[in-house]
């Protein structure tokens, strides 16, 4: 149920995400976590991406000044949940990485090539072994 689902310990992520902004030298402004279903996150990777697939995440930034990090970060509990199933995770891991991952992308970091993947990646995992 979409509406049950939340990090175990909303206030601990939220102090570890300011953390991970400010470490990456950035300043946190608005920014809005939107957990959805696939349905729902597939019409809007076509709607306004023109992508045809189903994604766990999709961001998009609201800032004007690349020094504050706004934006909204639609994430898809479905995949979250599948993803979780198949990497052998628990839930609430993935969950973790995908909205640390919003954030880097609010940040700059982009993942469209295998270099880029891999420093995103390296990002997640060093963030993730600082969540409490």
């Amino acid at each position: 149920m979409l509406e049950d689902f939340e990090p175990e310990n909303p206030e601990s992520v939220k102090i570890w995400l300011k953390d991970v902004i400010r470490d990456e030298r950035k300043v946190e402004g608005d920014i809005i976590y939107i957990l959805t279903s696939d349905e729902h996150l597939h019409a809007i990777n076509t709607d306004f991406l023109q992508h045809d697939t189903f994604t766990d995440i999709i961001t998009f930034g609201t800032s004007l000044d690349e020094k504050i990090i706004s934006g909204e970060i639609y994430i898809s509990i479905d995949r979250i949940k599948e993803n979780a199933g198949r990497l052998n995770q628990p839930v609430q891991n993935e969950l973790s990485r995908v909205m640390v991952h919003g954030i880097l992308h609010l940040i700059g970091y982009d993942d469209k090539t295998v270099q880029e993947k891999a420093e995103m990646t390296a990002k997640e995992d060093y963030y993730l072994n600082l969540l409490p």
